[in-house]
């Protein structure tokens, strides 16, 4: 570890523990909680965090087929050192099916390639769980700006899970520091400029050095869909709101 932390990051930390703890004291079985996992900054700090209290607990990550390598080598070897419990979820098409029938979707029509290779596995593995931890934090985008901590969230068959935001009140400088003081290893990416990162021909050098996720979709949209509640019944709701959030961020009205 490095030198000290701030007492303020310092008692973020103990404050996450303490969340985690208590999460999985209420959810004592290895199968009741998962945590989503891209391999950025503060996923890979939260599983850290979150592996001494459950070391077999499942670490989802969404296998698009589409990843940067480097995002896979890192992938990889994480899971190798850390002894991850890694479960890789794959749509239903391979990368060439999808292809062949449909052409290249993530330029055409960027909201149903994300339903296809990220939203539908998602919901589909978390619906396993009992708990779903993510490190979603309000200042990576103006669509999280009103993010919980916890709250319940209902999947599109209708089942409801606890999904987590420990990290909700964390700055982009609070996970930087943290994962230096953990001797955290990050994805190489971020050498090379990327601050938000997902498929690769989704995902650039961030157009808006204000907005570490600028770089998405080409500014087409801001958020892939999985986090996004779908309306009762209608899973294709979520990608309408999807769209309908990216373009509603530019006006200072609705930052949620």
């Amino acid at each position: 570890m490095s030198e000290t932390l701030p007492a303020d990051l310092a008692e973020k930390i103990e404050r996450v523990k303490a969340h985690l703890a208590a999460a999985f004291a209420d959810a004592y079985e290895t199968e009741d909680v998962c945590l989503t996992c891209s391999f950025q900054a503060e996923d890979v700090l939260l599983a850290k965090l979150a592996l001494p209290y459950r070391p077999r607990m499942p670490i989802l990550f969404l296998d698009t087929g589409y990843h940067f390598a480097a995002t896979y080598a890192y992938r990889d070897r994480l899971a190798q050192d850390w002894n991850l419990n890694l479960v890789n979820l794959l749509p239903k098409k391979t990368v060439a099916e999808q292809e062949a029938e449909h052409g290249l979707l993530y330029r055409t029509a960027p909201d149903q390639c994300c339903k296809m290779r990220k939203v539908e596995p998602l919901f589909g593995a978390v619906a396993e769980y009992r708990v779903w931890i993510t490190g979603l934090r309000r200042d990576q985008a103006r669509t999280r700006a009103s993010l919980e901590e916890a709250t319940m969230f209902t999947l599109p068959g209708g089942k409801q899970v606890l999904k987590l935001a420990p990290l909700a009140a964390w700055s982009t400088r609070d996970v930087w520091i943290a994962c230096q003081h953990l001797a955290i290893p990050l994805l190489p990416l971020y050498d090379r400029g990327f601050t938000s990162i997902g498929c690769e021909p989704c995902t650039s050098i961030p157009m808006d050095p204000g907005d570490p996720r600028s770089g998405r979709w080409a500014g087409q949209k801001v958020e892939c869909g999985i986090h996004i509640q779908p309306a009762p019944g209608r899973q294709d709701n979520l990608i309408v709101l999807g769209s309908q959030q990216a373009k509603s961020s530019e006006t200072p009205r609705t930052e949620s």
